[in-house]
């Protein structure tokens, strides 16, 4: 052995050196080749696990943008809210977790039964990722449903709209669907400016969105929502509808429709009343109406304004005015020659019809344009109408318009007409924002002169004082409010109906003073007893007063019984 050769010895060490570096080469791959299938096998994996991950896009075709966007809070002129956000959980499932559809349905009915067992397990059944299966539920409906202990079920949270005044406002507010759009009334206007914006831009999610101040004050709401509702039962009225504007600024303080619904439940919207589908539309400004007398004010208030008419005027009402074969009376005629406050005071329809004979058909049509019955309103709603008033007069429809028969318009057209004539002239639009007397005065437009104006409040006052206000005024004492009655027969089947009728009362208060008009309607009233009627005097009127009785303390207007605030309202032509 110890004579093998140098050369020998060599390649046994070459060979050796060959075999230890092939060994390694080979232990380097099979390194790799395992950081390789590891990393792999971690790519597999989180592949696998995006795969089965629920994209949200499976809830009933909704995006979670929307289910989880905030509103505004909405707050009165005050600062009560009236509507705001409140955190709910919504039940959802995975039912591809499910591991006991028939259990799971059992359990989960037990704790909510107005679920269908049928729908909840087809609901259950499958291999979707996510399933709505309950939203809006109580803490305590969360709490049960959790100690089911139901594999595949979970919770989210959700905004939900809550007014805390439930019915109180609802037309005003309108309501939202539960992905908290605004479906109706401001809350849809709401989205319409820039709520919807934000909310499409993520950014009303989890977040506080700056109070929105609406011009009502929640205290006067109440109150006339509560005499609406009173006379419901009262003159057991169809329906009840009133509106109170600040005459010199034109914001809404109050407007309220009855039936109504609670826009915490909005499907309550849509429910019939005693029967009747649509009953609860907003009455104030979506529908429109004859509204009979009350619009004596507006046609004396044009011949007046125009000169052609004085107070001092009087006019012959002994016998109908006669058109071919018809003809028009007064329903209390005094059949005597009557002067111009006299026939407002009567509610003479001769004397009326004569005095806009005086000015002129056309020119009675005209100032109806110029006093904005023929504009649609821009009050901050969606539920408007345009009024409906013939675009030209034909003799008789000039004649029965100038008392208020043959043109139907919305209440809240009325309310803001009354308010110019009161205001010293001047026509604001109405709102439902707060405004300033300055921010007005620049929205505002000249209607009739402060002298006209005048006149108007003296021949307001008059009635309440002498006319068929005078129940309304006895309530309201010491508030210094005067006003007009409309007893409009209703068309049934396309005929005028001597049984049902709509009954307005239009006021305004103090007279002193003007701050506030008022619209209230009473629809379909009886008389209250024996000894009452069912013209407007004794419902609308007299309900009027009880709202004047109740709010202008809230309102900060003082009563006062100085007998001299009345003669300083009678024209010097007058005295």
């Amino acid at each position: 052995m110890s004579m093998m050769s140098t050369e020998a010895q060599e390649l046994i060490s070459l060979e050796g050196e060959r075999k230890t570096q092939r060994n390694l080469t080979h232990s380097r791959i099979r390194w790799v080749m395992l950081g390789l299938l590891m990393l792999f096998g971690l790519v597999g994996g989180r592949l696998v696990q995006l795969g089965y991950a629920n994209t949200d896009t499976d809830f009933s075709g909704e995006e979670r943008d929307l289910i989880t966007a905030t509103r505004p809070a909405i707050l009165d002129r005050n600062g009560l809210e009236m509507a705001l956000d409140i955190r709910v959980p919504s039940l959802y499932a995975e039912p591809r977790r499910i591991i006991d559809v028939e259990e799971a349905v059992e359990k989960l009915t037990g704790v909510l039964p107005e679920l269908d067992p049928e729908w909840l397990r087809k609901r259950l059944t499958g291999d979707q990722g996510f399933v709505w299966v309950a939203r809006e539920l109580t803490p305590l409906q969360k709490e049960k449903i959790f100690r089911l202990g139901i594999p595949g079920l979970d919770f989210r949270t959700e905004s939900k709209r809550y007014y805390p005044a439930s019915n109180e406002a609802s037309h005003l507010l309108g309501t939202v669907n539960r992905d908290n759009q605004g479906i109706s009334g401001f809350e849809m206007h709401l989205d319409n400016e820039d709520v919807a914006l934000l909310q499409d831009l993520g950014l009303a999610r989890d977040r506080t969105l700056e109070p929105v101040r609406m011009s009502v004050d929640l205290r006067v709401q109440h109150a006339l929502t509560d005499e609406l509702a009173d006379s419901l039962v009262r003159y057991q009225a169809t329906a009840a509808a009133g509106v109170i504007m600040n005459v010199k600024t034109g914001e809404v303080v109050a407007m309220a429709s009855l039936p109504d619904f609670n826009p915490n439940e909005p499907a309550t919207a849509l429910e019939p009343y005693e029967g009747r589908k649509g009953a609860r539309i907003n009455r104030i400004t979506a529908g429109t109406f004859e509204l009979g007398s009350i619009f004596k004010t507006i046609t004396l208030a044009a011949a007046i304004d125009s000169g052609v008419v004085k107070l001092t005027d009087s006019f012959d009402a002994r016998f109908p005015v006669r058109f071919g074969r018809f003809s028009i009376n007064d329903f209390h005629g005094k059949h005597t020659i009557l002067t111009v406050p006299e026939i407002y005071k009567y509610s003479s329809n001769i004397g009326t019809i004569k005095i806009m004979q005086a000015f002129g058909a056309e020119n009675y049509r005209s100032f109806l344009t110029r006093l904005g019955f023929d504009d649609p309103l821009t009050v901050e709603l969606p539920e408007t109408t345009r009024s409906n008033i013939p675009k030209k007069f034909s003799e008789v429809g000039a004649a029965t318009a100038s008392f208020g028969a043959g043109l139907a318009t919305t209440p809240m057209h009325m309310v803001a007409a009354l308010g110019a004539l009161v205001n010293g002239g001047h026509y604001v639009p109405p709102t439902l924002y707060p405004r300033t007397e300055a921010e007005a005065r620049a929205l505002s437009r000249p209607v009739v002169s402060e002298a006209t104006s005048a006149k108007t409040r003296y021949l307001l006052r008059l009635n309440a004082l002498e006319g068929s206000g005078s129940r309304a005024n006895k309530i309201a004492k010491g508030y210094r409010m005067g006003g007009k009655t409309g007893t409009a027969e209703k068309v049934i089947d396309g005929r005028y109906s001597k049984e049902k009728n709509l009954a307005i009362f239009a006021s305004a208060f103090p007279l002193d003073a003007p701050q506030y008009a008022m619209v209230i309607m009473v629809d379909e009233a009886v008389a209250e007893n024996e000894r009452s009627g069912r013209t407007a005097g004794w419902n609308a009127g007299e309900m009027s007063g009880r709202v004047v009785q109740r709010i202008a303390p809230m309102l900060g207007i003082l009563p006062d019984f100085d007998t001299n605030i009345d003669l300083a309202l009678v024209p010097m032509e007058l005295r």
